[in-house]
């Protein structure tokens, strides 16, 4: 049976804005269904190159259970819109601004989720706000220690070589940007890098190097298998809502975080920088190509109070083991956040 899940004008959505740093932030709000009690209030945040949608299969599972549902729309995507502020785009301002979403909505404690760069942000709001936060999931990565020294995506590419391609997305002259301009680019590089085939069947993205620019101009595109086209157009107007010309510049900018990250993380309180206290669901996507399963080695020495799964799936996971994805959150939610257990 196919899953239920969001499309862009579900009535079950209202769209929202809060202003936090002087900036105004887009979030999804979705409220439990009648006649259903609250159990809670859940934070979810998405990667990239992804929107607030993104969560579209797992929405529909948390309201059933009880949850209301927040979906953040991150900086530089969709109607929060791009700032040429880099420091708006580093995990202390999404904190920021997670917490005061939570205090426009008049919630005092959240259960976080998080995929791709979602999943780093909130094991960091969970360090920045503990009092806010007490349960993270995430959905293909893993948790990352807090460095005591500047690395820099050169250094961390040499690290770890599936990371090479950060060099391209976050270079100084903008070579993603420089080829992905305009409304058809943009909708063609997202059916590529969400699974859709290249004409030459030559591969759009190598983890060590990156998007392969020439390929993505001169090839066509096939459909992607997880989006459907209206999901894609969507996806693609919401790109081009703020800089059509240049849609790609606030995505491409959370790779020049780096130094950002590493100087607002110097004031994390000593008691939250050796890890994650919260109880934790990690998913490990088995054929990420990208976070690897090799990089949540050690997570239990990090996050205590951790709990594994896995399914067979690439980095899209949300999307291309969806149900599978969804059996796990529901079993941690029964009884780990509901039930009170620390971890399975």
């Amino acid at each position: 049976m196919a899953l239920d899940r969001l499309s862009p004008n579900d009535k079950r959505l209202e769209h929202k804005f809060a202003t936090v740093q002087g900036h105004r932030w887009h979030y999804i709000s979705c409220a439990v269904p009648s006649g259903t009690p609250q159990k809670g209030t859940v934070v979810l945040v998405h990667g990239f190159p992804d929107l607030w949608l993104a969560w579209r299969y797992q929405v529909p599972l948390l309201l059933s259970l009880g949850f209301q549902c927040i979906i953040l729309e991150c900086m530089g995507y969709g109607q929060t819109g791009a700032s040429d502020d880099l420091s708006l785009y580093g995990f202390k301002a999404h904190a920021d601004a997670i917490a005061g979403i939570a205090k426009a909505e008049g919630v005092s404690r959240i259960i976080l989720g998080g995929h791709d760069w979602g999943g780093a942000v909130v094991y960091r709001v969970a360090q920045w706000q503990p009092e806010l936060v007490s349960h993270v999931f995430s959905v293909a990565t893993p948790y990352q220690p807090v460095h005591d020294k500047y690395l820099s995506n050169e250094v961390v590419a040499k690290l770890l070589p599936n990371f090479g391609y950060q060099q391209q997305f976050g270079s100084a002259d903008g070579k993603i940007e420089a080829v992905v301009k305009g409304r058809d680019m943009t909708k063609k590089f997202l059916r590529g890098m969400y699974g859709g085939r290249l004409s030459s069947r030559r591969t759009l993205m190598v983890p060590e190097t990156g998007v392969n620019l020439q390929a993505i101009q001169e090839d066509d595109i096939g459909p992607s298998p997880f989006f459907s086209e209206e999901e894609l157009d969507y996806y693609t107007s919401q790109y081009c809502v703020s800089s059509p010309e240049n849609p790609m510049k606030g995505p491409c900018n959370w790779y020049r975080t780096r130094k950002i990250n590493f100087d607002d993380e110097k004031n994390l309180p000593a008691a939250q920088k050796n890890g994650v206290s919260q109880p934790v669901l990690f998913i490990q996507a088995l054929q990420d190509n990208v976070l690897i399963p090799k990089m949540s080695e050690g997570m239990e020495e990090t996050c205590p109070k951790l709990t594994r799964g896995e399914v067979k799936a690439s980095h899209w996971a949300l999307w291309h083991a969806s149900g599978e994805v969804n059996d796990l959150v529901k079993n941690w939610f029964e009884a780990v956040v509901v039930g009170g257990k620390s971890k399975l």
